[in-house]
C-alpha cells in the first residue's frame, strides 16, 4: 500500500508539472502571436513604387479605346486581377472611396490583370466610375507601376507621381488635386 502512495503521489506531482509547463507554454505562445501580428503589419507594407516615385512608360487602350500611355492626368491607378480572390472584396470600398472624394471618372484608371482580354464581372460597378484598361499578366502597366500584389491602389499627384500605395482603398488618403 505504501508503494501505491508513492506512485500515485509521483504522478499526481508530474501532472501538476506539466500543468504549470503548459500554460507557460502557452503565454509565450500568445507572446509569439503578438510579435507576428506586428511583423505580419510592417510587412504588409507594399512594396513596388513608393511615394515619391514616378511609373516607367506604358502604352494600353482602355474598353472605350482611348490609348494611355503615361500617368500625368490620373489621380487614381488600381489593379485588379482576374484570377485573386480578394480583389471583388475590394472593388465596394474602391467605389465607396471614389463616390466619397467625388474623383472624376477622367482621373481613374483601373486594370484588370489576367490571362486574357477579359474582363470580369464584379468590374462592372466601376465601368461608370473609372476608364478601364484590360492587360495579361505581363502587362506593360503593372510592369511600369512595378505592382507586387493583388489588388493594388495608387494615389498620384497632379505630375504622376506615387503619393500613396496599398492594398486597401482606405489606406488612400484624399487626393490633393481632382
Amino acid at each position: 500500500m505504501p508503494i501505491m502512495i508513492a506512485a500515485i503521489t509521483v504522478v499526481g506531482a508530474f501532472c501538476l508539472l506539466d500543468l504549470l509547463l503548459m500554460f507557460a507554454v502557452i503565454r509565450r505562445l500568445r507572446e509569439h502571436t503578438d510579435m507576428l501580428a506586428v511583423a505580419r503589419g510592417s510587412a504588409r507594407r507594399p512594396s513596388g513604387l513608393s511615394a515619391g516615385e514616378i511609373p516607367g512608360t506604358f502604352a494600353a487602350v482602355t474598353t472605350d479605346g482611348d490609348l494611355v500611355h503615361d500617368t500625368s492626368g490620373w489621380r487614381v491607378v488600381a489593379f485588379f486581377a482576374t484570377w485573386c480572390s480578394v480583389c471583388p472584396e475590394q472593388v465596394g470600398p474602391f467605389v465607396g472611396y471614389l463616390r466619397t472624394h467625388a474623383i472624376s471618372r477622367d482621373s481613374v484608371l483601373v486594370v484588370s490583370v489576367g490571362p486574357d482580354d477579359e474582363l470580369p464581372s464584379h468590374l462592372a460597378a466601376l465601368a461608370g466610375l473609372a476608364r478601364i484598361c484590360s492587360e495579361r499578366d505581363d502587362g506593360q502597366i503593372a510592369t511600369a507601376f512595378k505592382v507586387p500584389g493583388f489588388p493594388m491602389f495608387y494615389l498620384l499627384d497632379a505630375d504622376g507621381t506615387v503619393v500613396v500605395n496599398d492594398h486597401d482603398p482606405a489606406a488612400l488618403s484624399e487626393p490633393a488635386i481632382v
